[in-house]
């Protein structure tokens, strides 16, 4: 036995006969076992180990495998995909035919049979492609090392640009784009110069005469002599994902380098961002991706150097820190007769004192009282204009006007702990189009689990009121001290009494452990996207102005001095208007967008949205998972 196991080693070669390994196996187990029976350290240790079934079970494995080898599968014919065509033909011709044919007929045309029998055929004929030309016998002294580079192109492009050095007139492949045919083959890099194409010499020639000359093939291969670069740069790209927060078209981009190897993106887009190299322009995907190869989009440096240019439209963000002043009262409030209107925020009142006097639009279902609904809140947001408050410093500007600077939100995937609190749902939407009722519907399925946040104000309580339950009520001056403190998600004044939602109500319902549900005006969504309160916005849009007329066209619209009247065209219009222009600023910081056709199916849409909210993953801003100093 030793001397068979020596043999092996000294001869790798060695055969090892009819029982190969585990005969050898089987004679060491049995040296082992005398080894055990002379005491030997270690031998008894050896001895489990080489009888353990999984050893045994890998052996037999590997003596399958050499079976195989020693008789290994050789095609029968030649011409498979021909013997099935002819096959195909006797089967069709047949006067009368069998199930058992039939179903093979079938079997034989189906695309994936196809496929392998034509396979088979290549494998059979060893009909491989390129066939690469022979080298030349003889190479001048002076010729500089080169490398012939065949690429199979099938109606795809090759994923490369090139440059022409305007002094020498050489071409060099001046970037190589990620996912791309090139890039996949690896055998082309940026910096290699480029000799010949198809056998045509490329020196001197356009950048466009070139591709000319590639183009004029579109399948089959394209051979490239080159002169590879000497030394290639080492690059360990770390993955990038970010939000756009502006619309981009290669296509109008005067300077990109390729208008063809760009790639265009909308506002919210996440991009995966694959390669950095280049300072100016960045290779990325946009996610979901439904092709490998990249395409090129200007970097983060270049958008803000070319920010006051006709392609780039950056959207204006106001500040955080909002300052909402009453204006003369020359908007309508909206309310509805019947669930075709959306805005059914509040009942008819009896009297002309109560309407000049009630803001309390709470109620109470099945004993649970449902706070936040409240005129006063909406009309001092919807009657207001917007300043920003003397009182910002350094810290707020930089948080607030973020997204002003950076063309790019830097955002991770985001799964929520089912310990963690719950995000916060905030919807937006212009005046009529249905938030609030929709808000105060979602509480009212379920309000053990939806709660909305309970505001701030300074006027004074009437008789049936308690503190921190229909308001928070406060002075002016500890109001004006959390105005100055950032302690509002957005506040404002109505009939000289202030009113707002503080951060601490919000955080309030959530440390509970149900989901807060708030409206709030677009321009506070700075407020509410922060790592503290991560807020998952829901944008409600109106629908046509078709549908907008059919299905309001028995609702009401309240006037300032309370005077129902129906609906007009041009309340349509302000809607569609205002909505327009949400949409242009604040479209790159929805979540969800539903679009409020149908009362209850936006309700469905809207309860389905909240859960994905908190239990599927999400795309967040990086700085909510990682916080930086400044935030």
């Amino acid at each position: 036995m030793r001397q068979a196991v020596a043999a092996q080693v000294l001869n790798p070669h060695f055969e090892l006969g009819e029982q190969g390994l585990r005969q050898i196996l089987s004679d060491v187990i049995e040296e082992v076992k005398r080894s055990i029976s002379q005491d030997i350290d270690g031998a008894e240790i050896l001895h489990s180990l080489l009888n353990s079934p999984w050893l045994q079970s890998l052996l037999k494995v590997y003596g399958c495998l050499q079976k195989y080898l020693r008789k290994s599968p050789a095609p029968v014919l030649e011409y498979a995909s021909g013997l099935s065509l002819q096959l195909l033909i006797d089967i069709r011709s047949s006067p009368c035919c069998s199930e058992e044919a039939k179903e093979l007929y079938r079997l034989l045309r189906q695309p994936h049979m196809q496929a392998l029998l034509s396979a088979h055929d290549t494998v059979a004929q060893k009909d491989y492609e390129p066939v690469l030309p022979p080298m030349p016998e003889e190479l001048p002294d002076d010729e500089e090392a080169t490398r012939i580079v065949c690429l199979v192109k099938n109606k795809q492009p090759l994923g490369a640009t090139i440059k022409r050095n305007e002094i020498t007139g050489e071409i060099f492949v001046a970037r190589v784009i990620h996912g791309g045919l090139a890039d996949r083959s690896g055998l082309l890099h940026a910096g290699d110069r480029i000799v010949e194409v198809n056998g045509f010499p490329v020196d001197g020639m356009e950048p466009e005469q070139v591709i000319q000359v590639v183009q004029a093939r579109s399948h089959g291969t394209i051979m490239f002599k080159v002169v590879p670069i000497t030394e290639r740069a080492v690059h360990n790209q770390t993955m990038l994902y970010v939000r756009a927060m502006a619309d981009y078209s290669p296509q109008q981009d005067p300077t990109i380098p390729c208008a063809d190897a760009g790639m265009s993106f909308r506002k919210g887009d996440v991009l995966e961002i694959v390669d950095q190299t280049d300072a100016l322009w960045w290779q990325a995907k946009k996610l979901p991706s439904s092709t490998a190869c990249a395409g090129l989009i200007p970097s983060t440096n270049l958008l803000k150097r070319k920010q006051r240019e006709f392609w780039w439209s950056q959207p204006y963000q106001p500040h955080g820190c909002m300052q909402i002043l009453s204006t003369v009262d020359e908007e309508d409030d909206l309310i509805a007769i019947d669930d075709k209107c959306v805005e059914a925020d509040e009942e008819a009142f009896e009297s002309e004192e109560l309407r000049e006097e009630e803001d309390d639009f709470s109620s109470n279902i099945e004993g649970v009282y449902l706070a936040g609904f409240r005129r006063s809140m909406r009309l001092c947001r919807r009657r207001c204009h917007s300043t920003i408050h003397p009182s910002c410093h350094a810290r707020c500007q930089s948080s607030c006007f973020s997204a002003l600077n950076n063309p790019y939100e830097e955002v991770v995937r985001y799964q929520r702990h089912p310990e963690d609190i719950n995000r916060l749902i905030a919807l937006i939407g212009p005046s009529g189009v249905g938030v609030n009722e929709l808000r105060r519907r979602l509480i009212e399925m379920n309000p053990n689990i939806f709660q909305g946040a309970v505001p701030h104000t300074t006027r004074a309580p009437r008789g049936y009121e308690e503190s921190g339950r229909e308001y928070y009520f406060t002075s002016r001056e500890v109001f004006d001290n959390m105005v100055y403190n950032h302690r509002f998600v957005e506040y404002g004044e109505y009939k000289g009494n202030m009113y707002g939602t503080s951060i601490e109500s919000v955080r309030e319902v959530l440390n509970t452990g149900k989901i807060c549900v708030i409206d709030i005006e677009a321009n506070a969504i700075q407020a509410v996207r922060t790592h503290e309160l991560q807020a998952y916005v829901i944008y409600i849009k109106p629908p046509t102005l078709e549908r907008l007329r059919e299905t309001r066209q028995d609702s009401y619209i309240t006037t300032n001095y309370y005077v129902n009247r129906p609906f007009k065209d041009e309340d349509f219009q302000e809607m569609e208007e205002a909505a327009r222009k949400i949409e242009s600023q604040y479209l790159q910081f929805f979540d969800h967008v539903i679009v409020n056709d149908e009362l209850q199916d936006s309700c469905v849409q809207l309860l389905t949205a909240v859960r994905k909210a908190q239990d599927e993953p999400q795309w967040v801003p990086a700085n909510w998972i990682r916080p930086t100093a400044e935030s």
